[in-house]
């Protein structure tokens, strides 16, 4: 019988840099919060991007609605709908083998009650293949979690910054701050975790209180602009490489120049075509 080393059991199930291929589960992020292992999350919108992700290793992908803002050119969240969701998280899952993929709830799909976010949690799930669903809110929301949970369907939380809240909160302000505030935070994170949620995502909460949040709570969590005491961190994608045009947010950190690249290729292309040096002899069948 071979004998298989702690150190090279642990290897096999590391979230990033793990040798398994089957697709990772809820039951893995809960694992990985044992063992107080970060990991990274990132946006993916389309199979191929998602693929690449997939055989960088990320060990989860997000289908979401920032796509609004990066993919489908809308100036928010807000307009995002329950067919684009469905139409490219079902891309995402086809471009993919081991990465968990979360789908986004849209502005308007859950708000009504727990009867809307299970239809529409549901569909996702039969129609794209999603193994799980992700969707703003922390106490306000908790209901339509535990149905969800209680059905079978995964669920990531969202406190914090909403940025479906766009139109209420006027902008995009840091949330938490102050005694109140904070409090209302642990509270929403509490919420989540007692509905069922497996994972909350803390987006623009100051790095002490989501480092409290992230002791407090027994499920992951996954910080953007929550500092470097999460669980997880996650960026989207575009941000992150470098594709996005303009401002970015302060908590972004951009690993590439893939805006400038692709830009420059084009232009290079253009350039053969007018002068003549595409297509060459290379590229011409006889």
């Amino acid at each position: 019988m071979t004998h298989v080393s702690p150190a090279r059991k642990q290897s096999e199930k590391a979230l990033y840099g793990g040798t398994g291929s089957r697709r990772i589960t809820v039951r893995d992020i809960a694992a990985a919060k044992e063992r107080a292992e970060k990991w990274p999350m990132l946006t993916a919108y389309d199979a191929m991007t998602a693929s690449v992700f997939d055989q960088a290793g990320i060990p989860v992908l997000l289908v979401g609605d920032s796509m609004g803002n990066c993919h489908l050119g809308y100036e928010s969240t807000v307009p995002v709908t329950m067919d684009e969701v469905a139409l490219l998280s079902a891309a995402v899952v086809r471009g993919t083998r081991r990465a968990l993929v979360v789908g986004d709830l849209p502005f308007g799909s859950y708000q009504e009650g727990p009867v809307q976010a299970l239809r529409n949690a549901t569909r996702l799930v039969k129609e794209a293949g999603v193994g799980a669903v992700k969707l703003e809110g922390g106490e306000r929301s908790a209901h339509q979690i535990e149905l969800l949970v209680q059905s079978g369907i995964p669920v990531m939380a969202h406190i914090g910054l909403t940025p479906q809240s766009v139109n209420a909160y006027g902008g995009y302000p840091v949330q938490g701050r102050g005694e109140e505030a904070a409090q209302q935070l642990l509270r929403d994170a509490k919420a989540v975790q007692d509905a069922g949620a497996f994972a909350v995502v803390l987006e623009l909460v100051p790095a002490e209180l989501a480092a409290e949040v992230t002791r407090s709570l027994q499920i992951a969590t996954v910080g953007i602009g929550a500092g470097p005491d999460c669980d997880a961190q996650v960026l989207v994608w575009t941000d992150m490489a470098g594709m996005t045009e303009g401002r970015v947010p302060r908590f972004v950190k951009s690993y590439a120049q893939l805006r400038q690249g692709l830009g420059d290729a084009a232009r290079a292309f253009a350039e053969d075509v007018v002068g003549g040096a595409y297509p060459a002899e290379e590229h011409s069948f006889h």
